[in-house]
């Protein structure tokens, strides 16, 4: 019999504004604020492999692999067993999460 996957529980734990990462951002940007999508606290749970309604597409293509590899059982060294915290490619405006496998 093949083992369900585990569900995962996304929280969003900071979102940056580009001043906080840069002084000088290395690009031209009109936008320095924090994601617009996400608010800190803010929390999602993955349990089909989809990504969750209302997620970043952006955000899920940068975290989704961590997420997948949680799910089937696996961690992240050095994290805490079953835990990781990841950011989303957004350079200019991170926004850092934390994945928690929930059995």
């Amino acid at each position: 019999m093949e083992k369900k996957a585990d569900r995962i529980k996304i929280t969003v734990l900071k979102c940056f504004d580009t001043r906080e990462v840069f002084k000088e951002p290395p690009i031209k940007t009109k936008i320095t604020a924090p994601c617009s999508v996400f608010k800190e606290g803010q929390v999602f749970h993955v349990d089909n492999f989809s990504m969750p309604s209302g997620f970043c597409s952006y955000a899920w293509y940068g975290i989704s692999a961590p997420v997948y590899m949680l799910m089937c059982g696996g961690n992240a060294p050095p994290h805490e067993e079953g835990v990781s915290v990841i950011c989303c490619p957004d350079g200019l405006r991170p926004v850092v999460f934390k994945l928690e496998r929930e059995r």
